[in-house]
C-alpha cells in the first residue's frame, strides 16, 4: 500500500507491475465538490480537503448517463453518481526525483458517455513505457453538463451550458496544486483526448480561464467548432424542458428533479437528434457568447490565446464509418450523395457545390466513390479532418512570433479487420494504439489480435516524446512540424511523412468553407 501526503489531504493507493516497472495507482480522488443539490447545474465548488487518509484504491463513480445502446463489444455498464463524479485517476512511475511530465486525459463520448475508469483508458502502460504522470479526469455529461438555463434560471447559471469545460479547468488546477507530491511537473502538463474529449481541448485552447494550466495539447479526432449560439441552445433547452414535462413558468423544478428523470429526457432527445442526423448525433455541445467561453475557440486562437501552447492533432482516416453502417435504416432515407449533401451543408458547404465534394474525393481516391464511402468520408471531413486543418490554419495565421507554440499533425490509416474491413480506420481505433492496449478486451472488436505492435510503440513513443519534450519524433520517425508545407504523418503499419495528404480535399473545403474572419 502507498501513502502520500497532498495540499487536498492523505491519499493510499496501490502498485502493479507493468513491463517491468513498479507503477504506482491512485484512483477516484475527488477534485472539486460535490455537483449536486444546490450545486446542479452551477459551476464546480473548489474541494475542501479532507482529513484523515483516503481510500484510493478503486474508481470512483462516473457522471450520470444513460447505458450505451448497443454496448460496444467488451463494454461492462458504468456506475455512476451526480455526488461523486468529479473524481479522477493517477498512475505515477515513482514519486522521487526531478518532475515528470504530466499527461491528462479526457476522454470522448459525444459528451454524454464515458468514464475515466474504462479499461481503455487505463494508464498503467503508457506510465511505465513514457515515464510521465498519467491522469484521467471525469467530468459532467449530457444536460448535467451542457444544458444551457441562463435565461430560464437567472443569476448563478450563465455558465451552465459549459460545466464540463469548466469541471475540466478545475480538474487542472488541482493538478497544478497537487501533482508535485505525485512526482509530477505542475509546469509541464500536456492535456491529450479523443473525440469529445478532443473537442473539449479544441475549446480549452479558445477560453481565456485555461491559459497556464497547461503546456501542450494532443487532440485525437477533435475540432475547435463544436459549439451553439445562445439562442440554438436556448431551443433545445425548451425542447428538454417539455421532455420533463416542465415549461419556462416550472424551469427551476429542474433543480430538484432526481436525476434518473433528467436522464429519461435526456435519451428521448437524444434519439429526436439520431433521427435527424446522418453523421454523428450530438445533442449537447458548448455555448459561446457566455462568460467562460465569450467568443467562438477558433476566433480566440487566431487571437492569440494559448499561443505558446505546442499541439499535436490528427484524424482517422474513417472517423465516419460507425455512423454509415451502424446507424439503422429508415424508410425515408434519400440516397446516399443526397445524404452526404446534408452533412456537407451542416459544415458551411452550399448545396450546389456538394457535386465538387464528389470530384474532389475522386481525385484522391483516382476512382469513383460508392455511396457509402462519399457519405462516409464526407462525415470524416466535416465533423473531424477539416476542422482539425482549420485550427492548424487559425494557429498559423495567428501565430504571435515571440510565443508561438509548435504544431503537429497526424492521419491514422490502419484499417480494422472488423466487420470484413468495412469500418476501415474508423474513430476511436487509435486508443488502445496510445494507451498500449492492443489486446485487452475492449479493444479486441477493432484489432482483431492483428493490430501491429510496432505502430503501437511507435504512437506511444511519439505521444510521450511530445509530452517530454514538446516534439513527437523521439520514436524516430522523422516525424517534422506542421508548417507551411503541411507535413503531416501517416500512421500505419509502416508509419510515413507526407506532404498535406488528401489535399485536394482541403483545398475544396478551403475554397467554399474558409476559415471565418476573425
Amino acid at each position: 500500500m502507498t501513502r502520500l501526503s497532498t495540499p487536498s489531504g492523505l491519499v493510499h493507493g496501490s502498485s502493479l507491475e507493468t513491463d517491468g516497472t513498479t507503477i504506482q495507482r491512485f484512483l477516484g480522488i475527488p477534485y472539486a465538490g460535490p455537483p449536486s443539490g444546490a450545486n446542479r447545474f452551477r459551476p464546480p465548488v473548489p474541494l475542501v480537503p479532507w482529513q484523515g487518509v483516503r481510500d484510493c484504491t478503486a474508481p470512483g463513480p462516473a457522471a450520470p448517463q444513460n447505458p450505451e445502446s448497443p454496448a460496444p463489444p467488451g463494454a461492462t455498464p458504468r456506475s455512476w453518481s451526480e455526488d461523486g463524479c468529479l473524481n479522477l485517476n493517477i498512475w505515477t512511475p515513482g514519486t522521487d526525483g526531478p518532475g515528470r511530465p504530466v499527461m491528462v486525459w479526457i476522454h470522448g463520448g459525444a459528451y454524454l458517455l464515458g468514464a475515466n475508469s474504462d479499461g481503455m483508458y487505463d494508464g498503467g502502460r503508457l506510465a511505465a513505457a513514457s515515464g510521465a504522470v498519467l491522469v484521467s479526469i471525469n467530468y459532467r455529461l449530457g444536460a448535467l453538463g451542457f444544458l444551457h438555463l441562463a435565461e430560464l434560471l437567472g443569476p448563478g447559471y450563465e455558465d451552465s451550458s459549459n460545466l464540463a469545460l469548466l469541471d475540466q479547468l478545475e480538474a487542472l488546477r488541482w493538478v497544478r496544486r497537487n501533482i508535485s507530491a505525485f512526482g509530477g511537473d505542475p509546469d509541464n502538463v500536456t492535456v491529450f483526448g479523443e473525440s469529445a474529449g478532443a473537442a473539449a481541448i479544441g475549446t480549452l485552447l479558445g477560453m481565456p480561464a485555461s491559459e497556464g494550466l497547461f503546456r501542450r495539447a494532443i487532440m485525437q479526432s477533435g475540432t475547435a467548432e463544436r459549439y451553439r449560439q445562445p439562442e440554438e441552445s436556448a431551443r433545445l433547452s425548451a425542447v428538454f424542458l417539455e421532455l420533463c414535462g416542465l415549461d419556462r413558468g416550472s424551469a427551476t423544478e429542474l433543480l430538484s428533479l432526481p436525476v434518473e428523470r433528467l436522464l429519461e429526457a435526456q435519451a428521448a432527445l437524444e434519439r429526436r437528434i439520431a433521427a435527424e442526423s446522418y453523421a454523428v448525433p450530438l445533442p449537447f455541445q458548448p455555448t459561446v457568447g457566455t462568460p467562460s467561453l465569450p467568443v467562438p475557440p477558433l476566433n480566440s486562437v487566431r487571437n492569440g490565446v494559448n499561443a505558446g501552447v505546442d499541439l499535436l492533432i490528427g484524424t482517422n482516416l474513417n472517423e465516419g464509418s460507425f455512423a454509415v453502417e451502424m446507424r439503422p435504416p429508415a424508410s425515408g432515407d434519400p440516397d446516399y450523395p443526397d445524404r452526404a449533401a446534408v452533412v456537407l451543408a451542416g459544415a458551411g458547404v452550399p448545396a450546389e457545390q456538394a457535386p465538387g465534394y464528389t470530384e474532389a474525393l475522386t481525385r484522391v481516391l483516382s476512382r469513383e466513390p460508392s455511396g457509402k464511402e462519399l457519405l462516409e468520408a464526407a462525415i470524416a471531413d466535416s465533423v473531424y479532418r477539416q476542422p482539425s486543418n482549420r485550427l492548424l490554419d487559425a494557429r498559423l495565421l495567428g501565430a504571435h512570433p515571440r510565443a508561438a507554440g509548435k504544431n503537429f499533425a497526424y492521419l491514422f490509416t490502419w484499417r480494422s479487420p472488423a466487420m470484413g474491413g468495412k469500418l476501415g480506420a474508423c474513430h476511436a481505433l487509435d486508443i488502445p494504439f496510445v494507451f498500449r492496449h492492443l489486446d485487452i478486451p475492449e479493444a479486441a472488436f477493432l484489432t482483431r489480435g492483428k493490430a501491429p505492435q510496432s505502430l503501437s510503440d511507435a504512437m506511444s513513443g511519439s505521444w510521450a516524446s511530445f509530452a517530454h519534450t514538446g516534439t513527437p519524433d523521439g520514436a524516430g520517425l522523422g516525424w517534422t512540424e506542421y508548417g507551411q508545407e503541411r507535413s503531416t504523418m501517416v500512421l500505419d503499419a509502416e508509419p510515413r511523412l507526407e506532404a498535406d495528404p488528401r489535399r485536394e480535399i482541403r483545398e475544396f473545403f478551403g475554397a467554399v468553407s474558409p476559415l471565418p474572419e476573425r
